[in-house]
């Protein structure tokens, strides 16, 4: 595979959690947070990416969103349980992508807020676009305003597109394609 192919990051944020006197790593899904991450996941089955590689962070509720959302998936991709996914900044997140084989075309990572938001916003960059990329940045200004507007909602995904090697993933090399969340 070429490192000049086009690659797709869908950045999946954890459902619901519940709150009980656990420590914060260990909270698991909220029975909202379970419904949900199934619907998640067969939104992710309707967009028809074939994932290479699933990175997951080790905190309870976002292996439990994975186990839910990937059964509703065709292919169940490699999946790597990732400790630096929580609590991680944008700039972390970024540099755990950046070491990701470039044999995988398709990548998802089930992460936490605010980093999966702030990852989203940063990737794309500024907003730009030309007459020819209407359709393209048409869809992604309006996921840009779901996300100005209302935040990156618990298991929500977006997904981005960039060209290039995973090496050179960086704030603005990437478009912001699609966001999806579940009915509030």
């Amino acid at each position: 595979m070429s490192v000049a192919e086009s690659r797709r990051i869908v950045l999946f944020r954890h459902a619901k959690a519940d709150w009980p006197q656990v420590t914060d790593h260990e909270r698991p899904l909220a029975e909202r947070g379970r419904l949900d991450a199934a619907t998640a996941g067969s939104r992710l089955a309707d967009t028809g990416i074939p994932f290479d590689l699933a990175l997951c962070s080790t905190a309870v509720r976002t292996r439990e969103t994975w186990k839910l959302a990937v059964h509703e998936l065709a292919h169940r991709p490699k999946t790597v349980y990732e400790e630096r996914l929580y609590e991680a900044s944008p700039g972390e997140l970024i540099a755990v992508l950046n070491e990701t084989p470039d044999d995988a075309r398709n990548v998802i990572l089930v992460g936490h807020n605010p980093s999966v938001q702030g990852l989203a916003e940063i990737l794309p960059g500024a907003e730009t676009g030309t007459d020819t990329e209407a359709d393209t940045e048409a869809g992604s200004a309006e996921a840009r305003e779901w996300l100005k507007q209302r935040g990156f909602a618990a298991a929500g995904f977006a997904v981005l597109s960039f060209t290039g090697s995973w090496k050179a993933l960086e704030p603005g090399v990437a478009t912001l394609d699609d966001y999806w969340a579940p009915s509030e």
